[in-house]
């Protein structure tokens, strides 16, 4: 049995309107410091947006969560975020914010596989 790894997670949240506290899970961010992965996913289902936000532009916001798995990629050219340490992209895309996208709370578990971990939480809190 592989040995298993502490990893952090957040859920990105979509709040249209703040002052109204109502959100959507649209990705998860998933951080394993042991096994040097960060990685993120997202999904925007337009129906489920515009049901909480008639107006919402959805271009924007798929423009925006683009950039959080390039972020979590990092490397030269992924803007100065990109070239800090992999612990300080995953604490810098998890600082709360007041904007249309958040982060959850962090939050953590254990694994095998990080990848794994990543997908059943997605699947579990976006899908």
């Amino acid at each position: 049995m592989p040995a298993r790894s502490v990893f952090e997670y957040a859920v990105l949240r979509l709040v249209p309107r703040v002052e109204r506290g109502e959100f959507l899970n649209v990705g998860v961010i998933l951080f394993c410091r042991q096994r040097r992965f960060l990685d993120a996913r997202y999904q925007l289902t337009r129906e489920r947006l515009l049901a909480l936000h008639t107006t919402l532009d959805v271009e924007a916001l798929e423009e925006q969560l683009a950039h959080v798995p390039l972020v979590c990629g990092g490397g030269e050219g992924r803007w100065p975020i990109g070239e800090l340490p992999t612990h300080e992209r995953f604490r810098w895309l998890t600082a709360p914010r007041s904007s249309v996208l958040q982060p959850s709370p962090v939050h953590s578990g254990l694994c095998e596989d990080p990848q794994q971990a990543l997908e059943q939480l997605f699947v579990k809190m976006v899908l």
